[in-house]
């Protein structure tokens, strides 16, 4: 007996499950890498000025067991009441095979976005169908892969509105009285920054306003009436004002579509097929508009092509990066969309088919009929004459009513004057209408659920018989084939075998730290306690959520430097647009609202100068070095010459070349000196934990990439949650809510994001992994990713030249392999690497960012040395690929890499390749062990742009 209890208690610790490297093994990698320690090897990297004197008192790492256990006490302080709040959220019954094989299967939360296609074609069949089915429902030609919630979209349809008319000076945006409230609370801000006017009113009166370059309309108004807005849309169609509207995805199984009525924009949530409510987050949100939009649309786009032996595979249409390409002139600036969701809603409506659906849908109609007709056969007023799931009850003793309601476990609408709104839903039951019964009467009055319901069936007229949807829906085989679970576990088996993902191998993408997310840090987002919550429930039913957001805030406030934290912004690109906004509102707060000027370095990520134009700015841009610096000189000369106009700096640190600028608290100084604020991109926060903070540096505000540093995992393209981190200065402008008072946020308005507290369900994810971690693990990750891309670029940089390091030769968390050199010896690309590391198992990394012609690599910290040995093995061995090219033993035309990736039905053909099956399939012992099939050979990207086409196509055609 050796150890002490406390030290046998340490041996359980959650540190070394998520660090990659054992103790021994991180030795060894720190002797190839010139360090003795890992504290020696952070002193020769990081800059002296910037380095704490100690890591963040964020408290000791705690195990697995004992870190779920606390947040199952911080859970249990959550009331589980039965909201009818509405608003568009609602309870819903997610199928458990959907819960069990893809919310909770890390091969599908764990991959990243589909950018290298040939590794996703299972999720991006999955978002086809989340296409078609969009498509099917609103009744238009295009729809997109999902935004991030309904009051976003609602922002996104005005923003392309305006692309789009041909009304050039048309400056008004028009939104009915009752859309949302958080809609129009995130169009208003949204249209501050852009310069619009937002009229809100009675629909017709738009007819009234010769100013507008577009209308949104709510098919299912915000207290439940139907409308047919067939004339009205015509009427404003005909005078070239672009038409949008909301509406409730359930609704439109029953309703015609609002495309018959004349809509060229449709996008609503697509939460309650199948989603948990989760305090708000994180949803997908559907957007399809008309054909002849289709460049202004934005978000991403699942587009169907073929690969290079002629059969159909999928990829990503039109907006795959545009913000790389076009920046400041890009349609959003949204980077992270809600993949995971959306694929959850869209096997929802796979599984139930239309016939479940309409089932559904009907079912849903049906109780809010009775509870209608049981309310007016005892004298209660009702405020509409039609509806779906909604209805808006007249009330004489509101507070009452409400009073009782929560007596009864029941939370209702109660933002309504004179009324209580109730929205129904897949969840309520018959016996939930006799308790709504009793809350309204005030008395125990036994209704006749079954005689109600002949009289329902009988007359009801709730909605219109022009609103009733004529055309049939989901016809598509995909969507009437799976309906048994075993046809389901297959099919979504079937697509997760096409795709690559963490539990299967590295993702060694520079920039997008596709860390472990692990199975302790996900198991709380499907509690119910966490799940079932609406967002505008009242705040003491939410003590549990206020807990954790308050204990995560200050956490990352401590791990910043700043002084409060934000977590309304649900993904990084809201994260900077929030974080810019809040900037913009301190100027103006100081009479200083003509500054307008963002400065931003020529490396950054593209979303930084599209977030800077939707906050209002003018980008100008600062040089870089040879090195990859930013250019102090020229910085110097251009916030000189912007002034008093100028507003602020974004910066990301590590820079976007993977260096530790030495002179970063030089760029804060001179910006500062002009007036200016400092914006501290996160993106690379996962070399900063423990070791510095942009608070310590000098930043302003940051955005956090919690699906990057803090352990959410990507979800194949999304959820995210960019919270952001201020200083005193700037907390009392960070965004507000209209529906929700946020404690310390001087706007009531101002929101970025439909809920109050964005994708708060995946919140615990975060909580878990700081609390598990604590200050040590949290430093020790950082050195260990910056580690492992140290030991990367040493091992490789004889065969790859290494772009940027610091002055020591050493970088930061990741490297920059240049491949520039290759092409033009021997004509081989970086593209042709990327696809060829697909044929030894790997996902490639980060291509041609932030240089045309390179791979940047983020091994991050959870990776093992093995893994890394296994990756670093398989780029020596297509180096000695390349060299055979260039040797002539291959011709460029036809080898091993252009040809990349193989798939398994090449092996049954007549090979005429210079080179052998076993070499192009299994070129490596350790691809023999541990085979992954790509099932499409490179795609034709080209085909597929010239070729749009958005739909499901016949199953045959993936045979």
């Amino acid at each position: 007996m050796t150890q002490t209890i406390k030290q046998l208690e340490h041996g359980e610790s959650f540190i070394e499950r998520h660090i990659g490297p054992s103790a021994e093994e991180r030795q060894q990698m720190l002797e190839i890498v010139g360090a003795k320690t890992l504290n020696q090897l952070t002193e020769l990297i990081v800059p002296a000025d910037i380095q704490l004197p100690y890591p963040p008192a964020t408290g000791d790492a705690q195990t697995e067991h004992q870190a779920l256990a606390e947040l199952k006490s911080i859970a249990s302080q959550n009331q589980r009441y039965k909201s009818y709040i509405g608003m568009g959220y609602n309870a819903v019954l997610t199928p458990p095979v959907i819960l069990r094989n893809m919310l909770e299967n890390p091969g599908w939360y764990t991959a990243y976005t589909p950018y290298q296609p040939e590794v996703s074609q299972g999720r991006l069949e999955a978002l086809l169908n989340f296409q078609q089915m969009t498509q099917d429902l609103t009744g238009l030609d295009l729809a997109s892969a999902s935004l991030l919630d309904e009051a976003t979209a609602g922002a996104e349809a005005m923003a392309m509105a305006k692309r789009a008319s041909k009304l050039k000076q048309a400056n008004s945006f028009f939104v009915a009285d009752d859309v949302h409230p958080q809609t129009i609370d995130v169009i208003k801000t949204r249209a501050e920054t852009f310069g619009f006017n937002v009229i809100v009113g009675k629909a017709k009166q738009a007819l009234d306003n010769s100013d507008l370059f577009g209308i949104l309309v709510q098919l299912s108004g915000t207290t439940g009436e139907l409308h047919d807005y067939t004339d009205l849309l015509n009427q404003l169609k005909s005078r070239g004002v672009i038409t949008s509207v909301a509406a409730d995805i359930m609704s439109l199984v029953l309703l015609e579509s609002p495309a018959a009525m004349g809509a060229d924009v449709v996008f609503g949530s697509s939460q309650r097929f199948g989603v948990p409510m989760g305090y708000g987050g994180p949803h997908a949100a559907f957007f399809a508009c008309k054909d002849e939009f289709k460049r202004s649309m934005p978000g991403r786009i699942i587009g169907v092509s073929k690969d290079a032996a002629g059969n159909t595979a999928l990829r990503m249409a039109m907006q795959t990066r545009e913000q790389h390409i076009r920046r400041e002139k890009a349609n959003s600036n949204i980077c992270t969309s809600q993949v995971l969701l959306a694929n959850i809603a869209g096997f929802y409506a796979v599984y139930h088919g239309p016939v479940g659906l309409t089932r559904i849908a009907q079912r849903i109609h049906r109780l809010t009929d009775i509870l209608a007709a049981g309310l007016q056969l005892q004298g209660i007023t009702l405020r509409h004459a039609t509806w779906f799931d909604t209805l808006c009850v007249e009330v004489a003793d509101k507070p009452a009513v409400l009073t009782r309601a929560l007596s009864f476990g029941v939370n209702l609408r109660a933002d309504l004057d004179g009324a209580v709104g109730i929205t129904l839903d897949e969840a309520t039951t018959v016996d939930d209408l006799n308790t709504l019964f009793d809350i309204l009467l005030a008395k125990e009055t036994a209704m006749d659920i079954d005689a109600l319901d002949r009289q329902c069936m009988a007359q009801s007229h709730s909605i219109p018989a022009s609103l009733l949807r004529k055309s049939a829906i989901l016809t598509h085989p995909v969507f009437n084939s799976y309906h048994s679970e075993t046809e389901m576990m297959r099919y979504m088996h079937r697509l997760e075998r096409k795709d690559l993902a963490l539990n299967q191998a590295m993702i060694p993408l520079g920039s997008c730290t596709m860390k472990l997310n692990a199975a302790a840090e996900m198991i709380p987002i499907t509690w119910p306690e966490f799940a079932e919550l609406h967002p505008f429930c009242p705040p003491e039913q939410a003590a549990g959520y206020q807990i954790l957001i308050a204990q995560l805030s200050q956490w990352l406030a401590q791990i910043t430097g700043y002084d409060a934290v934000c977590m309304q912004p649900n993904s990084g690109a809201q994260g900077e647009y929030a974080g810019l906004l809040t900037i913009r509102r301190y100027h103006e707060s100081r009479g200083q609202g003509d500054r307008y000027i963002c400065l931003i370095p020529s490396s950054a990520h593209g979303t930084n100068p599209a977030s800077a134009q939707m906050a209002g700015m003018a980008v100008v841009v600062v040089a870089c070095d040879k090195q990859g610096n930013i250019d102090l000189t020229d910085l110097r000369e251009k916030a000189q010459q912007a002034g008093d106009k100028l507003s602020c700096i974004m910066v990301t640190y590590p820079s976007t070349h993977g260096v530790y600028e030495e002179t970063i608290r030089e760029v804060c100084t001179i910006v500062h000196q002009f007036g200016g604020q400092v914006y501290l991109d996160g993106a690379n926060m996962n070399a900063q934990v423990g070791i510095t903070t942009p608070g310590y540096i000098g930043a302003d505000v940051s955005h956090l990439n919690l699906h990057k540093t803090f352990s959410i995992p990507h979800g194949g393209g999304g959820p995210g949650m960019g919270p952001i981190g201020v200083k005193m200065h700037l907390a009392p402008f960070v965004p507000g809510h209209s529906v929700v008072q946020i404690d310390g946020v001087t706007n009531r308005l101002g929101a970025v994001s439909a809920a109050p507290f964005g994708s708060a369900s995946i919140l615990p994810i975060s909580w878990m992994y700081i609390h598990m971690m604590g200050a040590e693990g949290l430093k020790m990750a950082s050195q260990v990713a910056i580690l492992n891309a140290n030991y990367i670029a040493k091992r490789l940089s004889p065969s790859y030249p290494v772009l940027y390091s610091g002055h020591d030769g050493l970088v930061a968390h990741e490297c920059i392999l240049d491949i520039r050199p290759l092409k033009e010896e021997c004509g081989i690309t970086e593209m042709d690497i990327a696809k060829r590391l697909i044929d030894y198992g790997f996902h490639a990394p980060t291509m041609s960012f932030p240089v045309a012609g390179t791979l940047m690599v983020e091994p991050t910290e959870s990776e093992s040395k093995a893994e890394l040995d296994r990756f670093i093995e398989a780029m020596l061995a297509i180096r000695n690929e390349i060299r055979r090219v260039q040797a002539g033993e291959w011709p460029l035309d036809d080898n091993p890499l252009v040809n990349a990736p193989h798939i398994q039905t090449e092996l049954v053909q007549e090979w005429l390749h210079p080179y052998s099956r076993d070499l192009a399939v299994f070129p490596s012992q350790a691809v023999l062990n541990n085979k992954y099939w790509p099932t499409v050979k490179r795609l034709d990207d080209v085909y597929g742009d010239r070729n749009l086409f958005c739909s499901c196509v016949p199953m045959a055609s993936y045979q």
